[in-house]
């Protein structure tokens, strides 16, 4: 798997952890815990990929960098 970013969340919202790969744009999941959003996660951004690249769309390289956050 290729390492992009993860950002892991408490959504008061939704009641639901909520992970997101910002790099991977849409690319999202939740759940009742943190360990399963992040199972979810990985897994998104499998078929994110997967999908791009079925459907010849570009797959944007990992940052490897923390964003700059305001």
């Amino acid at each position: 798997m290729v390492k992009y970013e993860i950002i892991l969340f408490w959504s008061d919202e939704d009641r639901a952890f909520v992970a997101e790969a910002p790099e991977l744009p849409g690319c999202m999941a939740h759940a009742d815990d943190q360990e399963t959003a992040l199972g979810n996660i990985k897994d998104a951004m499998r078929f994110w990929i997967d999908r791009a690249r079925e459907l010849g769309r570009p797959v944007p390289e990992p940052k490897g960098k923390r964003p700059l956050l305001a």
